[in-house]
């Protein structure tokens, strides 16, 4: 018999049990229940609306229950429907009346939103953890190849010299705000929505800021139908969520690239790359492709409850059982992603010979040639459009502008002297970008020493 069913004279049938039933997936959520639980118990009988001996009995059961839980000794029914109710019916069959006098001052209502706030609280930490690893491995492999000239590149054509460790550290970059904004999500979602009651609060007595303390949250909610009815910090966690696996799918595009024989820019080790069933040459970055296509399925989950809240009026409705799955989903896609991912790049080999040859190529040191004939006096806009007759002549012969000689350089403008030479250099072009974020050697050392300041607080 149901635990709400003295309001029915009809059993449910069966196809509405199984319909209205979440234990298949609500069930994960065990242990933030039973946590809650327990705090609700210790405030009931210290607010004097249950006896201690019922709390400690409630207490002791509880415990019990969740040991066995831990151990696979018990299997939940979809007869009672969700975790909740599956715990509450543990407990009562197994402490009698004091089992019954848990829900005093309580409705799923407000229990689930506290254990799904709990299990969410939970799991940020994780994520921030697999991030700043990621971020550790950034910093390692950044730290090899701060002298590595490859081709920086706007609408994928190649545009300016930069270095391999500035490239990687851009991604350092967006990782961090990633941890910053699950941050931001733990912070705000820190508060108590237990005691709530269904939608309207409860006239027992009870101590809201006592059971907030004890869960570890900086408060109770503020209003109680809000409390019951709030789902931002899950849809806040997913939005961080897709813009961190946008991140890591922009990542794995540019790995894919790399990796394929057009660049080969690296190589992947053999245990992060997968073959073909019939082409025996292949080796293919399947980790990376995996990655960047489970990216639609994070924001799949974002959307879907964007779409499940977007019409619901106050307090709670049945369609918030639809919340559970895709931030679960999220949580698993993304908890699964960023491991693997910076095991990916920790093992990869950097092509450094090949990222030299690409930069060699393309006139990305056309804006440095601009660049000389400004500083020897001339308007940049003049120097733009002499260099851009210089690339055009050294497309029709085959020619890179390093290849010309004074000569021919001194035909465009004779302010071009012998110490062009150098200043044309790659290694000159990029180790001379010493702007504040730019790929010399001295700025990719400050970039890197600050993300590996970020993960030390961090990490303590």
């Amino acid at each position: 018999m149901k635990l709400w069913s003295g309001r029915f004279g009809k059993e449910t049938d069966a196809l509405v049990n199984d319909f209205n039933a979440s234990i298949q997936f609500d069930q994960r959520l065990y242990k933030e229940d039973i946590t809650g639980s327990l705090a609700h118990a210790k405030m009931l009988a210290e607010c004097g609306v249950i006896s201690r001996e019922d709390a400690a009995s409630i207490t002791q059961g509880l415990a019990d229950i969740l040991a066995d839980i831990e151990a696979g000794k018990i299997e939940f029914t979809a007869d009672n429907e969700d975790i909740h109710m599956n715990v509450e019916a543990l407990l009562t069959s197994r402490i009698g009346d004091a089992g019954k006098r848990l829900h005093t001052a309580r409705s799923r209502n407000d229990q689930v939103a506290l254990d799904f706030r709990m299990y969410v609280r939970e799991q940020i930490p994780v994520i921030i953890g697999q991030l700043l690893e990621l971020e550790t491995v950034l910093c390692r492999q950044a730290r090899k190849y701060q002298e590595t000239v490859m081709p920086g590149y706007t609408h994928l054509q190649r545009a300016q010299p930069i270095s391999f460790a500035q490239h990687l550290m851009a991604y350092g970059a967006m990782l961090a705000r990633d941890v910053t904004r699950l941050e931001d999500c733990k912070k705000r979602l820190n508060e108590c929505p237990l005691g709530s009651g269904a939608l309207a609060g409860t006239t027992y007595p009870i101590d809201r800021w006592q059971t907030a303390k004890l869960l570890g949250f900086d408060a109770p909610t503020s209003n109680s139908l809000d409390g019951v009815s709030d789902r931002d910090y899950a849809l806040e966690l997913m939005g961080a969520l897709s813009i961190l696996m946008m991140h890591l799918s922009r990542f794995s595009e540019e790995v894919i690239l790399w990796c394929s024989w057009e660049f080969k820019f690296i190589e992947l080790d053999d245990a992060y790359a997968t073959g073909s069933s019939i082409m025996p040459q292949k080796k293919n970055p399947d980790v990376a492709e995996l990655v960047r296509g489970k990216t639609g399925r994070v924001y799949g989950d974002l959307m879907s409850l964007l779409t499940t809240m977007k019409g619901l009026p106050l307090a709670y409705n049945k369609d918030m059982q639809e919340d559970k799955e895709p931030v679960f989903d999220a949580i698993d896609t993304v908890e699964m992603c960023v491991p693997v991912f910076a095991a990916m790049l920790d093992t990869m080999r950097v092509r450094q010979d090949n990222m030299r040859k690409a930069a060699g190529h393309g006139f990305i040191n056309a804006t440095d040639c601009a660049d000389y004939l400004t500083k020897k006096g001339m308007p940049f806009r003049d120097a733009y459009t002499a260099v851009g007759h210089l690339v055009a002549a050294c497309t029709k012969t085959g020619k890179t502008l390093e290849e010309l000689t004074l000569q021919e350089l001194q035909e465009i403008s004779p302010l071009f002297g012998e110490d062009v030479y150098e200043a044309l250099s790659l290694e000159t072009c990029m180790g001379q970008r010493k702007s504040y974020g730019g790929p010399a050697v001295s700025e990719t050392t400050r970039q890197i020493q600050e993300i590996e300041g970020f993960v030390k607080a961090r990490t303590k």
